[in-house]
């Protein structure tokens, strides 16, 4: 029975390790890096940019919820032509380079809640 817990161990590391492997690379990506310190400096005021914080604003969703909302692509329309519009009047114009809307989108989609 061991030897069978053994095997079954050995077959499984390796599989363990690509997984922890994938997500670290995912954490130290340039792009989402990016998109993570555009938001922290755009959008932190009122929206929640993290995987666990509230948002500062009532009215403002917390971005690791925004693909429950909105589908990921049409984000990326909105920032791209500069329409990004809310529901509250606190919502400041935001327009981005094409790089920024690329780096915000990675960011916002690797945080994302089932």
């Amino acid at each position: 029975m061991a030897d069978i817990v053994k095997m079954t161990g050995l077959r499984i590391a390796p599989a363990i390790a690509a997984l922890l492997a994938a997500g670290v690379a995912c954490a130290h990506d340039p792009v989402v890096e990016e998109g993570r310190a555009l938001v922290e400096l755009n959008c932190s005021r009122c929206h929640a940019v993290g995987v666990r914080d509230a948002s500062p604003h009532d009215q403002a969703p917390p971005f690791r919820t925004l693909s429950q909302r909105y589908p990921l692509d049409a984000l990326e329309e909105a920032f791209a032509s500069g329409h990004i519009t809310s529901a509250h009047p606190d919502m400041p114009d935001f327009v981005a380079r094409p790089d920024q809307v690329e780096a915000i989108l990675a960011y916002i989609g690797s945080i994302q809640e089932d």
